[in-house]
């Protein structure tokens, strides 16, 4: 977890250069690599993508979930749970990631995911950079990311809808993991020649 008297500026710099994303994390990047486990594959940072993953990095300074592939499953079911709006590239990564919870964390993706149901997210708006003078303790506070909540039934339902969504998902990104992995490496060999 960051510190909660530290501002969001001070934390994303901390959260860009612990997990190597960059000084300014990669937003400006065409292509951004894609951990999945031992895995790496890379994915066009599309405009969308831009947009949701600006307010997705603040979110992981509030939840403090971590950015391995269990910890982006926990903070995609926390998402979902709150809400990903007209985020489609949020929505569209949240049910991926949050797929392989499924598998490496049920009980922490279905507490990540009631946690998300009661609790408020950022994609209500767009990306200010006034967000980064605020401080972690206060957009916790004001997000309600740590009170108390208990699941409802219609959690339940909600829940039971995104994983069957997140197999269909895992399912389709198993498929095409070849074609990733190939176009991944001749990628990174054409870079190689520039």
């Amino acid at each position: 977890m960051y510190d909660a008297s530290s501002t969001i500026g001070a934390a994303r710099a901390v959260y860009f250069e612990t997990n190597g994303f960059g000084a300014n994390g990669g937003y400006d990047e065409t292509w951004v690599p894609v951990k999945v486990g031992p895995a790496e594959f890379l994915i066009r940072n599309t405009a969308s993508r831009v947009r949701s993953v600006r307010l997705h990095d603040v979110h992981h300074l509030v939840t403090g979930y971590a950015t391995t592939l269990t910890g982006e499953s926990l903070i995609g079911a926390w998402e979902l749970g709150s809400g990903c709006r007209d985020h489609f590239a949020a929505w569209f990564l949240n049910v991926s990631a949050s797929a392989f919870g499924i598998v490496l964390a049920p009980r922490s993706l279905w507490r990540a995911f009631v946690r998300g149901r009661h609790s408020e997210n950022l994609y209500g708006g767009e990306w200010s950079d006034a967000l980064l003078d605020r401080t972690v303790g206060d957009l916790r506070r004001e997000l309600r990311v740590d009170e108390p909540h208990a699941a409802t039934f219609a959690d339940a339902i909600l829940f039971a809808v995104f994983v069957g969504a997140g197999i269909y998902m895992l399912l389709w990104t198993i498929a095409f993991a070849p074609l990733l992995a190939v176009a991944t490496i001749v990628y990174k060999l054409r870079a190689k020649k520039r």
